[in-house]
């Protein structure tokens, strides 16, 4: 018999990462499952909420920096939706007899804009958030007000996959305090090499917190990464480029970071001249999942979304 609930994260109610970040939970279609959100600004005006999806298996503590300038942009207060879709973060883990898919996560975001009396959206998705954009674009064509991918489009490069699976499987080999913080720091110290120790450390609490003993304890579901246990670095995975074609049905915002794996460039410059209407912009000196805290860039996604929200009150 199956429980009636999915299990719950565990997840200390103090943990750094995440002040800041209240969250409510939603009940999914299953009526086990559980996602997380955080709500901030004001939904009372009709203005299409950004609702901001993270990556494969990150959560919305990587949209912090943002969300905390965004809001004080523009007349202020916008809507915003921060999730954790299941086996993220606060949400819960999916039942053990449910996969993780991307058209799942699709489904369960149609589920949470419904939930919250959201017809119409603008979507920002990092890595597999934007995926999961694409194809809620490709079946709820009307929830999409706008779309905004950040390392994210229809060819996943196995190179990032294959790095992400490294790394866990070396952190979950090194014992003691200084030998974890050292493999964090050389994990991240790559992807991100302006960054200093301190830095490097904070970030490290966007995917793991630490127990007594010092032992990182992922803020994922391990699932999310035995699923991805038989791809390797030469695998070419199946382009999904009518998904992104999908994206036809509202305005298109692609941004890069210069140091992703995550998107190979032509990848990337092929998307632009598929939609020459989209803005593209690179981010310098940093990688996947971007660090999204520099002003410029903030503002650049701020006046995309303030853009259509003017298109939607004069349509309404």
């Amino acid at each position: 018999m199956e429980p009636l609930f999915s299990r719950r994260r565990k997840v200390p109610d103090d943990h750094p990462a995440f002040a800041g970040l209240p969250v409510t939970h939603i009940a999914l279609s299953d009526a086990r499952t559980r996602a997380a959100v955080h709500l901030r600004g004001d939904f009372g005006h009709g203005r299409p909420p950004l609702v901001c999806l993270a990556g494969y298996q990150r959560n919305m503590s990587d949209f912090s920096a943002f969300a905390d300038y965004f809001r004080r942009l523009g007349s202020g207060n916008w809507p915003m939706v921060l999730i954790d879709l299941p086996g993220r973060g606060r949400a819960d883990d999916r039942p053990r007899n449910v996969a993780y898919s991307t058209l799942q996560d699709a489904r369960d975001v149609a589920d949470i804009l419904a939930a919250l009396g959201v017809g119409r959206a603008v979507l920002l998705g990092q890595g597999h958030g934007g995926q999961v954009a694409m194809a809620l674009a490709a079946h709820h064509p009307l929830l999409i007000g706008g779309t905004i991918l950040l390392d994210a489009g229809p060819v996943i490069d196995s190179r990032s996959i294959v790095r992400l699976r490294s790394n866990l499987a070396h952190l979950e080999g090194l014992r003691g305090g200084k030998a974890v913080n050292a493999g964090f720091r050389r994990m991240l110290g790559g992807v991100y090499p302006g960054l200093g120790e301190a830095e490097l450390g904070a970030l490290a609490l966007r995917s793991h917190w630490f127990d007594k003993r010092g032992r990182p304890r992922p803020l994922f579901d391990p699932r999310l990464i035995e699923q991805i246990k038989d791809i390797s670095f030469d695998d070419i995975l199946v382009a999904q480029w009518p998904l992104y074609d999908a994206l036809v049905c509202a305005p298109l915002m692609l941004l890069r970071t210069q140091l992703t794996d995550q998107v190979r460039r032509e990848t990337f410059e092929k998307m632009v001249q598929r939609r020459p209407d989209a803005e593209a912009i690179t981010i310098s000196g940093q990688g996947s999942p971007a660090l999204f805290d520099d002003p410029a860039e903030i503002e650049a996604v701020a006046e995309f979304v303030f853009h259509i929200g003017k298109g939607a009150r004069r349509a309404a």
